[in-house]
């Protein structure tokens, strides 16, 4: 393991910037006829987001918890809870959201498979 000293950590502190990191929760909604529709527009608005630097990282979730999915915005707490109040999914019931303020290093990124 490499040795990381305190002045070291120190100095990288300083470099984060914030971000807010949004878990998407599902409800029972998420079961009825047609939903997957909006589910699909769901996602078209993260691409949408994605291409617009605004969702800088989404995993969606896919196991048998009520997790849908995490995202890291690189938008304010302010912005952040516009976007995800005008999301379909939100919008019709499906998902339920919440919001934390965050920060990380820029350029951070998840490693190619």
């Amino acid at each position: 393991m490499t040795a990381i000293s305190d002045e070291y950590m120190k100095e990288m502190m300083q470099k984060t910037k914030p971000y807010t990191l949004v878990i998407l929760h599902k409800t029972s909604k998420m079961q009825e006829a047609g939903m997957d529709k909006i589910v699909w527009e769901h996602g078209r608005r993260n691409f949408d987001l994605r291409e617009n630097g605004k969702l800088v990282i989404v995993c969606p979730v896919r196991d048998s918890s009520d997790v849908a999915g995490i995202g890291i915005f690189s938008t304010n707490e302010t912005e952040t809870r516009t976007i995800m109040d005008s999301d379909p999914g939100v919008q019709a019931g499906i998902f339920t959201y919440e919001m934390h303020a965050s920060r990380s290093f820029p350029g951070d990124s998840l490693p190619p498979i």
